[in-house]
């Protein structure tokens, strides 16, 4: 139990925060996944556009880190190229 006002506050804005950075990285995972999941190069394609602008907005954010986002980017970029 919160022992001052403010902790008691902290404690429901945290859990809102926290809840709105699961729902991000959730989000961040299903999209990985549609691209690694996906058959042709095409399909491949379209997910990694929106794969790497969903990275990229999430790195702004602060949900992860700038150089995590560039990994994952180039890992399923590479992964799309080599494709036939």
């Amino acid at each position: 139990m919160p022992q001052h006002k403010s902790a008691a506050k902290r404690i429901r804005s945290s859990a809102r925060r926290r809840a709105r950075n699961k729902a991000d990285i959730t989000r961040i995972k299903s999209v990985i996944k549609k691209v690694r999941a996906a058959k042709d190069k095409a399909a491949a394609s379209a997910a990694l556009k929106t794969a790497v602008t969903v990275l990229d907005k999430m790195a702004a954010k602060g949900i992860i880190h700038r150089n995590k986002a560039a990994n994952q980017k180039s890992k399923l970029t590479k992964l799309v190229n080599k494709m036939a």
